[in-house]
């Protein structure tokens, strides 16, 4: 008889998770509706609640959230008396950027150099497919030891809070004794990791406006107040000289204490070019996990083909700022309005709208359940010892579990190791990696219910 049954049947399965995973990577589920057809976002929902019905789900459901997309919630009952254990991904993904930069069409999942690339193979459709083989590697191997609640979410890239206010409403629906977010990652490819804290999350849009209409700039240039000109002002105020985030009144010297990102490494793993710094002060982890960061993610003004000789009567930018653990991202967000206000020059107008907003989350890494986790990273991935480390990026939905179920252990593991890319052109997930967590979460959940 095997002595790792479990992970004998994940190998078994992989063939059918790479057609699945293809299945779901095919839908253009992007939850922004003035880019992407809802209907794509809605048959990416079916598809989850026909596979939770599959392995035997009840109660499955899509859940009508307050910003109008969907979640998908299923029940499976284990035995009497056991615990309850939620297990999260989402299927919705951010949009492919310029799929003209793409190597391979970003909605089709295709195998190159071993991995599998496409939009959502890491983040995080690949972790509905994680959570599914776990679940039949059980099944097969005696049963699933514990209730198991399933959460799919419709909208965490675009941080409009559908299923926190959702869960705030329903407390009942999501309750569980332990949480297993699948939407974070190994530190490396190979490196079991948990993730224990998250950066937060603010999303504002500003708006510059000085004057009735463009005018032109060689009638006019040189007096009249140009908003791209002041708008450029603004967001430079945002960074001192290194690069480090400034934001009036918000700290930035916050330090990281546990596990290190070498330097070069990161350099490699973020592909910055030769020659090129990296900014901000402070070593790589300070700087990524524990320190507030701001993004300029996109600017509303004319590009360079066809451009006219004109000063600008008006110009916007959507700027994000990631709060770190420690810092309330309410305060953060009406600091860096408030910074944004205060730096805009020349009298100019201007507007600023909260577009989203999430907290940052502290796990509980002492609690019984991240135990049960080392010892399952032990079989998963033999020879080698679990690390904690932060991640920069935002799960608001962590800290709304946290405060409705404050006695929930909450684990974050998931695919998006730096190779994924995610986010990026040429999002990719290591099937290895698919393999090794399916174990590793089997191997948790048996841990887990025989505590």
């Amino acid at each position: 008889m095997s002595s790792n049954p479990v992970a004998e049947t994940v190998a078994s399965l992989m063939p059918r998770a790479k057609a699945e995973l293809a299945e779901l990577v095919a839908f253009r589920s992007v939850a922004d509706f003035d880019q992407f057809p809802r209907s794509e976002s809605r048959a990416a929902a079916d598809w989850v609640a026909e596979a939770l019905r599959a392995e035997g789900f009840t109660d499955v459901a899509l859940l009508d959230t307050p910003d109008g997309t969907q979640s998908v919630y299923g029940f499976l009952p284990g035995p009497a008396g056991a615990r309850t254990v939620l297990l999260y991904a989402h299927y919705d993904v951010q949009p492919p950027l310029d799929e003209a930069a793409w190597t391979s069409p970003p909605f089709e999942l295709t195998e190159r150099d071993g991995r599998w690339y496409g939009r959502g193979t890491a983040d995080c459709k690949g972790g509905i497919v994680m959570h599914l083989l776990a679940l039949r590697a059980l099944r097969a191997d005696g049963g699933v030891p514990v209730h198991v609640k399933v959460i799919a979410e419709g909208s965490e890239e675009q941080g409009t809070g559908g299923l926190e206010r959702y869960a705030e409403q329903h407390p009942e629906l999501l309750e569980a004794d332990t949480v297993v977010i699948g939407d974070a990652g190994n530190f490396r490819a190979g490196l079991p990791t948990v993730t224990s804290t998250l950066r937060g999350m603010t999303l504002l849009r500003v708006q510059v406006d000085t004057l009735e209409g463009n005018l032109h700039s060689g009638q006019f240039g040189g007096a009249a107040p140009d908003a791209l000109a002041a708008l450029i002002r603004v967001l430079d105020s945002l960074r001192t000289e290194d690069g480090s985030t400034a934001v009036d009144g918000l700290a930035a010297d916050s330090r990281w204490e546990g596990l290190q990102y070498d330097e070069e490494q990161f350099r490699r793993d973020a592909k910055v070019l030769d020659g090129v710094e990296l900014i901000g002060s402070g070593t790589v982890a300070d700087r990524i996990w524990a320190r507030p960061a701001v993004t300029v993610l996109g600017i509303d003004c004319p590009p360079v083909v066809g451009a006219t000789p004109s000063v600008q009567a008006g110009a916007r930018a959507l700027v994000s700022l990631r709060v770190p653990p420690g810092v309330d991202a309410a305060e953060a967000t009406k600091l860096l309005q408030a910074h944004l206000e205060a730096r805009t020059p020349w009298g100019a107008r201007v507007a600023v709208e909260q577009i989203g907003q999430g907290q940052p989350f502290r796990a509980d890494t002492a609690s019984p359940a991240y135990q049960a986790m080392a010892d399952a990273m032990a079989v998963a991935y033999p020879g080698q010892e679990m690390q904690y480390a932060g991640q920069g990026g935002s799960i608001p939905l962590c800290n709304t579990l946290a405060a409705l179920y404050p006695r929930a252990e909450i684990l974050l593991i998931g695919l998006s190791e730096p190779e994924a890319q995610i986010h990026a052109v040429n999002e990719s997930v290591s099937p290895q990696e698919l393999e090794r967590l399916a174990v590793a979460e089997a191997r948790f959940l048996r841990n887990y219910a025989a505590n």
